[in-house]
């Protein structure tokens, strides 16, 4: 089930630790944010996301940058030589992250056809790349999937055609939030 997102979403310096998952969804705002800056037709970019206060503490000039410092907060470090080569899947399962990476954050851009055209996209890759690609129907859609060490896992995405709406859900895109998670095991 997908919810909308106010991209303004913070958590607020109250919550405590069992309010992670909103902690994740205030990182993924943030992100798609950030990445949204750039515009459209980007690679995917990978995100190591750590303990605000963690961060703070081991760069403290970094304090006067950020945009949350509670002590549930968490930021976003991009991975600035991630690629995702051929098989996002396979290049997903080759990453390790540290003890000191809470969890992770992947925003990717894909276009989709709406349920039902499923019998007219050809069995050959390319072509049904190509038959997606010029589809009158296609949709561009822009998601940011994250997952925490504690299990939990969120997504979030904006349809180009729909620039002011956020969706979001826990089981927005199940199958990366299970690869991110691997990751972090």
């Amino acid at each position: 089930m997908s919810e909308k997102h106010q991209p303004s979403t913070q958590p607020d310096a109250t919550e405590g630790a069992q309010d992670q998952p909103e902690a994740l969804i205030a990182a993924l705002v943030e992100i798609e944010r950030h990445v949204g800056q750039s515009g459209w037709d980007q690679p995917a970019r990978l995100f190591a996301l750590v303990r605000t206060a963690d961060l703070v503490a081991a760069e403290p000039h970094l304090a006067d940058q950020l945009t949350v410092t509670s002590e549930d907060a968490l930021s976003s470090i991009e991975q600035e030589d991630f690629r995702d080569g051929e098989d996002l899947m396979t290049t997903l399962a080759q990453i390790g992250w540290s003890e000191s990476v809470h969890g992770c954050a992947l925003a990717l851009e894909r276009t989709f056809l709406p349920a039902g055209l499923e019998d007219q996209i050809p069995a050959n890759p390319d072509e049904a790349a190509r038959f997606v690609a010029k589809h009158p129907q296609r949709q561009d859609v822009r998601v940011v999937v994250g997952s925490l060490r504690d299990g939990s896992s969120h997504g979030l995405a904006r349809l180009v055609s729909e620039p002011d709406e956020l969706l979001g859900g826990t089981q927005l895109v199940p199958a990366l939030a299970s690869a991110l998670a691997r990751t972090l095991a």
